[in-house]
């Protein structure tokens, strides 16, 4: 049996996965696992707009830090992640990727972003520029 994935939104959606749950051969051994939906082609389209605008206007501790940079310190902060030393020198940032975390977990990335960016003056661009729902 392929491993169905599907959004559970409507009443047919949860008819239709216990449907499926009701059909499994117990003794063949499968696992049953639920999660958040992963971001929305918009909300990706807006981190990036933000990280953009952020990294065009705010000079961080006497540096410019590329898009991908402030993606690393704003995940860092929704995920009160640690620091610890690097091998050669330097720290490193014990990382998460953002690429499979919830949509809950990017709205709080986004409160996190706009904070530090009214914070620091930032004009961010309109959603209208970048495609995307504010």
């Amino acid at each position: 049996m392929a491993s169905p994935s599907f959004p559970l939104r409507t009443e047919q959606d949860r008819a239709r996965a216990i449907q499926l749950l009701q059909k499994i051969d117990l003794s063949a051994g499968f696992t049953w696992s639920m999660r958040e939906e992963v971001r929305s082609d918009a909300q990706n389209r807006r981190m990036w707009a933000m990280l953009r605008d952020i990294s065009r206007q705010v000079e961080w501790y006497d540096q410019r830090l590329t898009d991908e940079d402030w993606k690393h310190i704003f995940s860092a902060s929704v995920e009160q992640q640690r620091a610890v030393p690097g091998l050669n020198g330097g720290f490193v940032v014990l990382g998460i990727s953002t690429r499979k975390q919830s949509k809950k977990w990017f709205n709080d990335m986004f409160l996190v972003m706009e904070a530090c960016a009214a914070e620091r003056g930032v004009k961010l661009t309109t959603a209208d520029h970048w495609g995307f729902a504010a």
